[in-house]
């Protein structure tokens, strides 16, 4: 797996959490592949900035809003980029 940015980290975790209505610790670190100590820095960051929400009754992190304005706005950026890889010339 090649090194990964925080941003890419972040894409991944929002949308472990944007799946199904929620997700839990363990599902995020395994669909996001990071080591628990890495998820625990994460999710705080994240629940701090307002880009996830964690639901105590069912025990899952949620995308906010705002996070999901986040991976849209991280994809478009995305296929902008890979199209710029393709055809360098436009």
């Amino acid at each position: 797996m090649k090194n990964r940015s925080n941003n890419d980290i972040i894409k991944e975790i929002l949308d472990a959490a944007n799946d199904g209505g929620g997700a839990t610790k363990t599902k995020i670190m395994y669909q996001a592949f990071l080591s628990y100590a890495q998820l625990k820095e994460y999710l705080t960051e994240l629940t701090e900035t307002g880009l996830l929400n964690y639901d105590v009754d069912s025990r899952q992190f949620k995308t906010t809003e705002k996070g999901q304005r986040f991976l849209y706005t991280f994809n478009q950026i995305s296929d902008v980029m890979k199209a710029q890889q393709q055809d360098p010339l436009q």
